[in-house]
C-alpha cells in the first residue's frame, strides 16, 4: 500500500465526515429536526453537498486505489490528483452553500480529478495485461 494513497483516502473520508457535521450544524442553526430533509435552504444545500460527495466517493476511491496499484512507482501522482479531488469537493461545498449556481467550478475540478485517475487506472490495467502481470 502506498502511504500517500492511504493518507489521501483518510483525508477524503475526513472531508466526507465534515460534510455530515455541516448538515448537523445547519439543522441546529435553523431548527430543522431529523428526519426532516427540507425546511430551510441552508439545510437542503448542506444535505445536497453531503449526498453529492457520497455519490462521488466510490468513483474517486476505486480509481485512486486502482491508480496506486497499477502504477506503484507513481502512486504519489495519484495522491496529488486525489488531493485535487478533495480541493474540488471543498470548492463545490463553498460554492453550493453560498449559491447553488456557484457549484460548477468545484464540480469540474473534482470531475477532472476522477477522470484523470480513471484514465491512469485504465492505462495501468492495459499495460499490466500486455506485460502479463
Amino acid at each position: 500500500m502506498s502511504g500517500w494513497i492511504g493518507l489521501v483516502t483518510l483525508a477524503a473520508l475526513l472531508f466526507y465526515f465534515w460534510t455530515g457535521l455541516n448538515v448537523a450544524r445547519m439543522r441546529g442553526k435553523h431548527q430543522v429536526r431529523a428526519p426532516a430533509m427540507s425546511g430551510h435552504p441552508d439545510v437542503e444545500r448542506a444535505l445536497r453537498v453531503q449526498g453529492n460527495t457520497l455519490e462521488w466517493l466510490p468513483l474517486f476511491l476505486v480509481t485512486l486505489w486502482m491508480f496506486g496499484a497499477a502504477w506503484p512507482q507513481w502512486s504519489w501522482i495519484g495522491a496529488l490528483i486525489g488531493l485535487g479531488w478533495i480541493v474540488g469537493r471543498f470548492m463545490y461545498m463553498q460554492g453550493y452553500m453560498a449559491d447553488p449556481s456557484k457549484r460548477s467550478q468545484g464540480f469540474l475540478v473534482q470531475a477532472i480529478a476522477v477522470g484523470l485517475l480513471f484514465l491512469g487506472s485504465l492505462a495501468g490495467v492495459i499495460a499490466n495485461l500486455i506485460n502479463g502481470v
